[in-house]
């Protein structure tokens, strides 16, 4: 879980540093029609943690649960790849994100309360959740952390992308 932790805090730190200084009106505008600004990427990031820290929440309060066996060899890395296009969920799609300040403000919070939940309950109690996503199917806790960082990762690349087309 530590190797796991580590690695999300270093794509969080890549990413905020990334778009800490990016102007308000840049920061906003899509790229093109149909794309999301980074604004709504970072919206859609908090949107996604802040589901799973619901989810596993719920489920750390109901009685342990394990997954099948050929389940926990479900490749979440798979997520952070930008060839694969997948629809994002209409709970989690980045609608009206909100000020520049307050979603950055939002972003380091969500990821505050996951780690919060992940230290609370450690690696053991989290292999106990099962966490249905919708692309991945059924994994457990740690997994569904794993899943965070790398689909984190993938909307890095997307903002590295955005911030090209914007000749920023």
């Amino acid at each position: 879980m530590n190797e796991t932790l580590r690695r999300l805090d270093s794509i969080h730190s890549k990413l905020v540093d990334t778009i800490t200084p990016i102007e308000d009106p840049l920061f906003s505008r899509s790229p093109a029609d149909k794309e999301w600004s980074i604004a709504e990427i970072v919206h859609h990031l908090c949107l996604v943690e802040e589901r799973v820290i619901k989810e596993l929440e719920t489920e750390l309060a109901s009685p342990p649960r394990k997954i099948g066996i050929l389940r926990k060899f479900i490749p979440t890395s798979i997520v952070a790849s930008r060839l694969l296009r997948v629809k994002a969920p209409r709970g989690v799609n980045p609608m009206n994100p909100p000020a520049r300040a307050e979603v950055i403000a939002n972003y380091h919070a969500a990821r505050s309360r996951l780690k919060e939940l992940c230290s609370t309950h450690g690696r053991n109690r989290l292999k106990q959740v099962i966490f249905k996503h919708p692309f991945l199917g059924e994994i457990d806790g740690p997994a569904t952390i794993s899943f965070i960082g790398y689909h984190e990762l993938r909307h890095y690349k997307q903002i590295r992308e955005v911030i090209k087309k914007l000749g920023m």
